[in-house]
């Protein structure tokens, strides 16, 4: 432990973690679930990292997740996660034993509605999540909770084509006003939709479209984060109806910002406009219209988005409450490499990197952070941040972790140098707090957590919990908020 250089927590900080159900639940048969997004990617034995995400990049064709559902040959891990879904008590003391003010998790949307268009929920999936989140309550554990964290009900994709299909809004709509109607008595923050500017890099898991449906695919990927927003703005239109203070709904985005390669203008120029193109979907979120840059580039790409005037009016009368940020690692450009395509980077030289080629800038997030607050000035909620790294469990039951301290010890000071900026900061979520499914890889090998599972990327050992270094670590980083890492 290290005295923190940036000490300015405030008392009632929000210290806690992260997950989601499709990567932690599993009990992908229990009590009528359906198949979700998540359910059918398999992990993939004999790839390297890199060959692995560049698989995520790509998304899945409408004949693989077909095939998915009756395959028998491959193991699919987000099925099954680590059985949060049965062990959730013992994990949830795991975290308050921790310390944990507040715990992020999502409700699955194939859960309580199986089909996503299904006329009535699924009540027993509702009083499950209702045991869990009075669970966290008695925990004194303030839960934030997601409502799509890549659960898209696999029924959308195959008779609807997925979020480009305006029907869609209405049925998540619908899954909206359910889980306030539910929970909104007990849950003051509510995600709508997870990393809602990643639908470039996780097509399929974003808006559940595979890589074959559209002609058109840059087109029908923002006209679905286009029908997300508008259901968002719907779901706050409604929140606002039910006349509850404590209420607060919000947006959030993956970090895509850029540095520029080197001081050449043309470097500059290029990370200026890429930044502009992830500033999009909250420009319009918290601005309530699209910004002109956004318009150019759609019709320098010929993107004709279907928007209505009603759409935009419920998006501009109903702005987002509060912004979500996930950050893991910072990207650069190079004018001599890269144009003007969205996620069009580089790696960049100066920064170490993890096994999966994430590079790792403490920086990254204080520029994140203020860039952020500076351009909206509302409350933000660190909704991710984490190392995914190999970890090993010693014959004595005990994981030495240091690289994980380092690194989050490293972007907590930067968190209380953008507080002391003036940057409205309520919220800090270490990602995968109890080890999980990676979303990107499929692996369980890819570790964030404080907590170890015992179990392989092909679903092996016992699942037995096991307190890392890092554990003991984190409670002391909550006891101190955040004035010793």
């Amino acid at each position: 432990m290290r005295k923190n250089e940036y000490p300015f927590f405030p008392p009632d900080f929000l210290w806690g973690g992260a997950q989601a159900a499709s990567q932690a639940d599993g009990a992908y048969q229990a009590n009528g679930k359906g198949l979700n997004s998540s359910d059918v990617q398999p992990f993939l034995k004999g790839l390297t990292n890199i060959e692995i995400q560049q698989l995520e990049k790509e998304g899945m064709t409408l004949d693989a997740v077909k095939n998915a559902v009756t395959d028998t040959r491959h193991y699919y891990p987000k099925r099954y996660g680590i059985d949060f879904y049965h062990t959730y008590e013992r994990d949830i003391d795991l975290l308050a034993e921790m310390g944990f003010k507040s715990f992020r998790t999502s409700l699955d949307w194939a859960r309580i509605f199986p089909n996503g268009d299904d006329e009535q929920p699924n009540e027993k999936a509702l009083k499950h999540y209702e045991k869990m989140i009075d669970y966290l309550l008695a925990k004194k554990i303030e839960p934030i909770i997601t409502m799509n964290h890549y659960e898209t009900p696999l029924n959308i994709t195959l008779k609807y084509g997925g979020w480009p299909n305006k029907k869609v809004i209405a049925m998540f709509v619908k899954f909206g006003k359910t889980l306030l109607d539910w929970f909104g008595g007990k849950v003051k923050y509510w995600i709508v939709v997870n990393q809602i500017n990643m639908v470039q890099i996780e097509p399929w898991l974003s808006v559940g479209v595979t890589s074959d449906q559209y002609d058109n695919m840059e087109q029908a990927l923002y006209q679905a984060t286009h029908n997300q927003m508008v259901a968002a703005a719907k779901i706050k239109e409604y929140a606002r109806t039910l006349q509850n203070s404590n209420l607060n709904i919000g947006t959030m985005v993956a970090d895509g910002t850029v540095y520029p390669a080197s001081s050449k203008p043309d470097d500059v120029i290029l990370a200026m406009q890429q930044n502009r193109m992830q500033y999009l979907f909250t420009d319009v979120q918290f601005k309530g219209a699209y910004p002109q840059f956004a318009c150019n580039y759609f019709a320098d790409h010929q993107i004709k988005l279907a928007i209505t005037a009603d759409e935009m009016k419920v998006i501009c009368d109903n702005h987002m409450d509060f912004l979500g940020i996930s950050y893991y690692y910072s990207k650069m450009v190079d004018s001599t490499k890269n144009k003007y395509e969205v996620n069009d980077t580089s790696s960049n030289p100066n920064l170490d990197a993890n096994p999966w080629g994430w590079a790792i800038d403490p920086q990254g997030l204080y520029n994140t952070l203020s860039q952020y607050a500076d351009r909206y000035n509302v409350p933000i909620i660190i909704a991710e941040n984490g190392i995914g790294m190999y970890d090993k469990l010693e014959a004595n039951q005990v994981v030495h972790d240091d690289y994980r301290v380092n690194y989050l010890g490293e972007h907590i000071e930067q968190v209380g140098r953008a507080l002391h900026d003036g940057a409205d900061i309520i919220a800090y979520c270490a990602w995968g707090p109890i080890d999980l499914v990676s979303c990107s890889s499929q692996q369980m090998s890819k570790r964030y957590g404080f907590v170890y599972v015992n179990l392989d990327d092909n679903g092996q050992r016992n699942g037995n919990r096991y307190k890392k270094d890092s554990f003991y670590w984190y409670q002391k980083v909550i006891l101190s908020n955040g004035k010793q890492i």
